[in-house]
């Protein structure tokens, strides 16, 4: 299970339309960032002036808080953004009033605007903050009512923003509601902010795949969030016609009325002109971007300004989450080699900035896994011809003396076979390296990640340009998923006009970004061979997790890309749970034997979703492992599964293990309450009591056959995101048997 989550903010997703009936919380969940990622103000891209439109004409006057919140901390002002469109997402699928769904709006983009007022040693911190530190936030938080005050805004803005940091339950001090007192804004505003929080990098962890994220909400409902609007955040689903209906509704002309407190200043200023870098400046950002060493800028007020590719592989820490903050030895737990871990350290880096004395040192750092490896760290000041000191730029080294796993899978790319028309690795090659990937990545306990592409009317772009157009259009995609490769990664053509990319050390949310960037690149680039027209690109992406094998993990990658062409095309959806906050999610469990010496394995789960969302989960780990549904009876499912070994030098006369996987399922219904006793609720979560056996007791394969049992229960603990629970209080609580739900699904796998 991940780590539980900071109570602190950043939003959620994108945008539009709904149908709740027997919603796939996967097909919900995945789609639920296609809005924002269109405005994503990242640092690879500006969309500052659409922006700024947006926030203009919803904010009027006060759009200048938003602005003065931009220039002071830039991830504030882009989350509160994304938190807004996804508030106002949410509040057209329920249909709210547009008087509440003004008013929600403007609340998210405001929220956090006060900020402004915040030290930068707090927004730029580079790492966690302490409890004290987190309080003195949450204080400047609540000073933006005093902001917000200046301009007037109506009672429901103030309350929405006051009551969003309380708890359902109450528990948090100083909020004192509970429950239905508090306004519903409020409470929608707190649960969208918290899912993007856990799917934003942080300096201090990766951003979360989208289901775990969803899973922490369900988690923490009953306390933290109020549940029935966790549920209805579950099966929001978002379309593309949503996605158009909330921005053509922020963009379009508003009637001046006299009551209107945020009405819009008669002269506005237009939005800077965008300048499109130097050719000199794209081939500098290539070979940064490109090179296999960290590259890291830090100014000469000690914020970092740089953090190339390189940086991110050797530490694990994303660009976007340490840009901007103070550099710090500890961000990336930098020591000397003969110093003890904690000790107190001359950063080579201030010393640098001070003297204007380049240095080159072996030092250590914590990679990923915080363990220390070997660095040669060489720091260079950056010094005008008049002696001005701008800052230093750092080069670090991998000198641990080892392969390391990108030189590894490096060289299986190098050595792939070619397809002759793309010049990328073929179906073959591709087939061949994606077991051995997967392996290396679980022995070193790292993510990987699978994106599937589809080129959208392949088809129509032949009948309509011709093949050789279309062999075109094959070359420039092919070639354009290699410059967007890393060291390690793998491009092949799966076939026709479908293409895959393996990207190595990178988690499941990392993926979807890259496949986002790539999916906008494609849509703004007009080819003379369909006489200036573009084309679109539809993406399934998804990471590995526990008790994966190659072909599940291509078959979850292929759902989503399914789910990407059903909902629209040209658009990314992303599957799965990712590996979590847990190094052992791999780590194998051995099983019991009986009398009779058959192999068993018998676990009781529990996940924290309602029944009819596991019973989704259970349709993809259904469907990605290729099991076999044998019978349902009652709230009962058995299943047939053929594990293959996962050892790549197996002979070829080796079968596959038949097991036999028993899942007895059901709701329990657990009352909820607030510190002072006061019943707010009932929270809904899932049992699974779970059996796996050998269909044949004689099979003498059993050393096989207990890695094979361990792996396929980790799979259904992953794609539950549950936790084992002592039998002894087995349906304690249980107030809802699986029949009703079991019984029309298995009308729909026949």
């Amino acid at each position: 299970m991940a780590q539980p989550f900071p109570v602190s903010v950043e939003s959620t997703q994108d945008a539009p339309p709904i149908d709740t009936r027997h919603s796939s919380m996967e097909e919900s969940v995945a789609q639920l960032s296609t809005l924002l990622q269109d405005l994503d103000a990242s640092a690879q891209k500006s969309n500052t002036a659409y922006e700024n439109r947006l926030v203009e004409v919803r904010l009027g006057v006060a759009s200048g808080l938003f602005t003065a919140l931009r220039h002071k901390h830039g991830p504030t002002a882009a989350h509160s953004l994304r938190v807004a469109l996804g508030c106002s997402s949410w509040a057209f699928a329920l249909g709210l009033p547009a008087k509440e769904r003004e008013e929600l709006e403007v609340a998210s983009l405001l929220h956090d605007v006060g900020k402004i007022g915040a030290p930068d040693c707090l927004l730029l911190k580079p790492g966690t903050l302490a409890r004290e530190e987190a309080a003195l936030m949450d204080q400047f938080r609540l000073s933006g009512l005093d902001i917000l005050g200046t301009c007037f805004p109506s009672e429901p803005i103030f309350e929405i923003i006051r009551h969003s940091a309380g708890w359902f339950d109450g528990s948090r001090d100083n909020y004192p509601h509970v429950g239905d007192e508090i306004p519903a804004g409020a409470r929608m505003l707190a649960i969208v902010d918290a899912f993007d929080s856990m799917t934003t990098d942080q300096v201090y962890r990766r951003a979360m795949s989208r289901e775990r994220a969803l899973h922490e909400l369900f988690g923490h409902s009953g306390t933290q969030f109020d549940p029935e609007l966790v549920k209805s955040f579950s099966e929001l689903q978002i379309t593309a016609q949503l996605h158009r209906k909330v921005v053509s509704h922020w963009l379009q002309s508003i009637e001046p009325q006299e009551d209107r407190r945020w009405q819009q200043s008669k002269a506005t200023t237009a939005p800077p002109a965008v300048v499109a870098p130097s050719r000199e400046l794209l081939f500098q950002q290539k070979l940064l971007d490109n090179m296999y060493d960290a590259v890291i800028f830090v100014d000469c007020t000690m914020q970092i300004i740089l953090w190339n590719r390189g940086a991110e592989r050797l530490t694990g820490i994303a660009a976007s989450s340490v840009i901007h903050r103070n550099w710090s030895p500890s961000l990336i737990g930098m020591r000397d080699e003969k110093a003890a871990a904690g000790e107190e350290f001359d950063c080579p880096v201030a010393y640098a900035v001070e003297s204007g004395v380049q240095s080159l040192r072996r030092l250590l750092v914590a990679n990923r896994n915080n363990r220390p490896i070997a660095v040669d760290l060489h720091t260079i000041p950056v010094v005008n011809h008049d002696g001005t000191t701008f800052g230093t730029t750092l080069l670090l080294h991998d000198a641990s003396g080892e392969a390391t796993l990108e030189e590894r899978c490096q060289a299986l790319h190098e050595k792939a076979t070619k397809d002759p028309l793309t010049q990328v690795a073929n179906r073959a090659e591709f087939d061949r390296t994606h077991q051995l990937f997967v392996n290396a990545h679980v022995e070193h306990r790292l993510p990987c990640s699978l994106i599937m592409c589809d080129i959208d009317h392949f088809k129509s772009i032949n009948d309509t340009y011709g093949h050789q157009a279309g062999d075109e259009v094959l070359k420039y995609f092919g070639q354009l998923l290699k410059s967007e490769c890393r060291p390690g990664d793998l491009v092949a053509r799966y076939g026709g006009e479908e293409f895959v990319m393996l990207c190595t050390d990178c988690d499941n949310a990392s993926a979807a970004h890259r496949a986002e960037q790539i999916r906008k690149t494609v849509g703004e680039m007009p080819h003379s061979q369909l006489d200036g027209n573009r084309m679109t690109v539809s993406f399934g992406v998804t990471g590995i997790q526990a008790g994966d094998t190659p072909d599940s993990m291509l078959r979850r990658a292929d759902r989503a890309l399914i789910e990407a062409k059903r909902a629209g095309r040209n658009m990314v959806v992303q599957l799965g749970n990712g590996l979590g906050g847990d190094a052992t999610d791999f780590a194998p469990e051995q099983p019991s034997r009986n009398g009779s010496c058959e192999l068993f394995v018998e676990r009781l789960l529990v996940s924290a979703v309602p029944l009819n969302i596991a019973i989704e989960k259970l349709k993809g780990f259904i469907l990605d492992h290729h099991a076999k549904v044998l019978s349902i009876n009652a709230d009962r499912i058995d299943l047939e599964i053929e594990a293959e070994r996962k050892n790549p030098a197996r002979r070829r006369s080796d079968r596959p293990i038949p097991f036999l996987v028993e899942l007895a399922l059901s709701e329990e219904r657990v009352p909820t309450a607030s510190v002072n006793g006061r019943s707010t609720g009932q929270l809904s979560r899932t049992r699974v009591q779970v059996g796996i056996r050998l269909k044949n007791t004689r099979d003498r394969r059993t050393a096989d056959a207990a890695v094979q049992a361990s792996s396929i229960l980790a799979a259904v603990k992953s794609y539950l995101m549950a936790t084992e629970e002592c039998a002894s209080s087995a349906d304690r609580n249980t107030t809802r048997r699986a029949a009703n739900v079991l019984a029309p699904w298995f009308k729909w796998r026949k």
